[in-house]
Formats: C-alpha cells, structure tokens, sequence
C-alpha cells in the first residue's frame, strides 16, 4: 500500500503528506549519504496526532519519502510560492541544499511522469475519494493538512519560525470561521508563538482541495519539530516536550470537527 488510511466518522480528515519514509530500493542506491538520512521528513506526526482515531477522524499519511515524490505540489510542479526558494515535485536537494542524488543520477522527465503515477495520484485518489464520502455523510467536511519542519531553515526564512503556522492561501481554502475556531485557540495559549497566513499559505493539498463554495474546508498547520522532537539526528520522538502541544492540537482539531458540525 502507498499510504495508511483509516476512514473516520466525524467530519474531518487528517492528512500528513510528508511522514513518509520509504524509498524503492532503486532509487535508494542512487541517493548520496545525506538523502538517505531523511532530514526534511515530517517526523513523528502519527504518534504526535495519535487521538485522532479515538476522536473517530479519518487519516490518511504517506507512506513514500517525499524525497521521492511531494505529493503536495502540483502535478506540473510550479512554484507555490512565486519569488521564493523552494523544493520541487521531485526534490533535487535537501532543505539545506545538499544533492539528493549522486553524479549523473537525477531522474529524467519520464521517471518523473512514473512516479507522479505511481504514487502521487493514489494519494490524492484516496483523498478525494474521503473528502467525497464525508462530504456526502455530513453535508460539511474540513480538511487538515498536517505537517511539522525544523525551528530554523536559512533556504526559506531567516530566523527562527513562529512555533505554530496556520495557512488557508490567504483566506481563500477554508470558511473565517473555522479558521477562528482553530486559530483563537491557539492565541490563547502564551506558550506558543502563531502565525496565519505568512511564510507557509498552505500547500498543493491545501489550495487544492480547500473549495468552501463546496463545504469543504481546508488548513494547514506547519508546527516547528523543536515543540516534540529533537531536530537533530536521530531525530528522536520527545513525550516531555510533546504534551503541551499535543494537549492543544487535540482542542484545536476537536474544534474544527465541531465547527463543521455532528
């Protein structure tokens, strides 16, 4: 299987495109010693997120690296994010721009049209297919794009990243008010540094599927690593660190079921 997925039956599905890890054998042979660390990954989402079964939403998390294939750019692989630096639908180089691949072994057009087969169109099937499902249970469903990425990245920004990203393409995915709903929860909380709407908009997955004209609704939250993890390898899951977060990711998906309704 190219993804794990468990149906739900609240109005909600959780997407996690970039939790996965797995690269074909082919290809792994193929990548220099620093791709096949993974650092860009989205570590530890699952555990992170692991209410979400007993609150009864549906999940859907890739099972391929994204270093093999983003399933959260487009198809034809434009820039989400006009002017600015940023990974491809078949990434080249790591965040911190070092080669994916060694000398002469980048994939071509057409290997590249294979995996977009392969394993992107499943993924984004299986997520129309629920949203359709839900949508047509509940009249209302809401789509949260989950991520996470290391507290400081120079490719993208300078700094240090605000501890929780909301994006919703600037409005435009998702209804005011379920972005209120989930956003104010999160203001409340001193701990806790927000933005909505800034260096992270929202993804392919995000703008694509967000259509609130058509009751389903979309957001994304791009958390930094340091909040539940160590950012360094081997990358280790930190139950210490994660509770707070975790505490307030569950009210703050609990109320996006809510706001789309029973």
């Amino acid at each position: 299987m190219d993804y794990q997925f468990k149906p739900g039956r609240i109005p909600l599905l959780v997407s996690m495109p970039h939790v996965g890890t797995d690269i074909p054998d082919d290809m792994a042979k193929r990548l220099t010693p620093e791709a096949r660390r993974r650092a860009d990954t989205d570590w530890h989402l699952v555990p992170l997120y692991d209410f979400l079964e007993e609150m009864g939403a549906s999940t859907l998390s890739a099972r391929w690296s994204r270093y093999v294939i983003d399933v959260n750019r487009p198809q034809g692989d434009t820039n989400l994010y006009p002017g600015q630096d940023t990974t491809g639908l078949c990434p080249l180089d790591t965040f911190a721009r070092a080669p994916l691949y060694l000398p002469g072994q980048a994939p071509t057009e057409k290997e590249i049209q294979q995996r977009l087969r392969r394993y992107w169109m499943p993924y984004h099937a299986r997520l129309r297919t629920e949203l359709d499902r839900l949508l047509n249970m509940h009249g209302t469903v809401v789509l949260w794009d989950a991520h996470s990425i290391a507290s400081r990245v120079p490719r993208f920004f300078d700094g240090r990243l605000p501890d929780l990203n909301f994006g919703s393409f600037d409005g435009n995915s998702c209804a005011p008010g379920l972005q209120a709903a989930v956003v104010d929860l999160a203001l409340a909380q001193s701990n806790f540094t927000v933005a909505v709407n800034g260096r992270f908009k929202g993804g392919y997955i995000t703008r694509h599927f967000g259509q609130p004209a058509k009751n389903v609704h979309a957001i994304q939250l791009e958390m930094c690593q340091c909040l539940y993890m160590n950012e360094d390898a081997p990358f280790a899951y930190r139950p210490d660190l994660a509770a707070p977060v975790q505490g307030l990711l569950r009210q703050m998906v609990g109320a996006a079921a809510a706001w789309a309704g029973p």
